[in-house]
């Protein structure tokens, strides 16, 4: 994999964070933010259909259902969250379970209502992944961001390698 670091003084700081446009700063920000994310969807694309074998979407659906430790979500909660249409949510949710990755159920009380959980097996892939996904978000960052912005959202993302940070 190549050194996410190897590319990060080739590139100038992104116009859109320098000023003198008629952008507020918020903009601004906000351009960056939507560059940064871009960079960041395309490479996750990839690595997510090498190593988990599913797509972009499906992959969105499993990361919502594995920050719900020991619980699921309702497949409307879902569909808010990604502003994905109900049917197409639908759809995704039958891939992932005829894959083995989640399991669908009723909700106690609500014949209509359906939660959506991961099984053993999606949370054994995540966590077999996660290092080389975490490497992937880095790496993404570090193309599209000057050295400073760079630095600023590394700031706010945890170190892949589990080690503490730096006072």
């Amino acid at each position: 994999m190549a050194d996410p670091e190897e590319h990060r003084t080739d590139l100038p700081e992104c116009p859109s964070a320098q000023g003198g446009g008629l952008l507020p700063k918020e903009l601004r920000a906000w351009m960056v933010m939507l560059a940064a994310m871009g960079s960041v969807e395309q490479e996750l694309r990839t690595v997510v259909k090498e190593r988990l074998d599913v797509s972009h979407d499906e992959f969105l659906i499993l990361c919502l259902l594995a920050e719900q430790p020991g619980a699921g979500l309702r497949m409307t909660r879902i569909a808010e969250l990604l502003g994905r249409p109900k049917t197409r949510l639908t759809y995704q949710i039958a891939c992932l379970q005829h894959a083995g990755l989640v399991n669908r159920r009723s909700v106690c009380g609500d014949k209509r209502g359906i939660e959506v959980a991961l099984t053993d097996k999606a949370r054994s892939l995540l966590e077999e992944a996660s290092d080389t996904l975490a490497e992937t978000v880095t790496r993404a960052l570090s193309h599209v961001m000057g050295p400073d912005q760079h630095e600023a959202m590394s700031g706010l993302l945890p170190d892949p390698a589990g080690r503490p940070e730096e006072p």
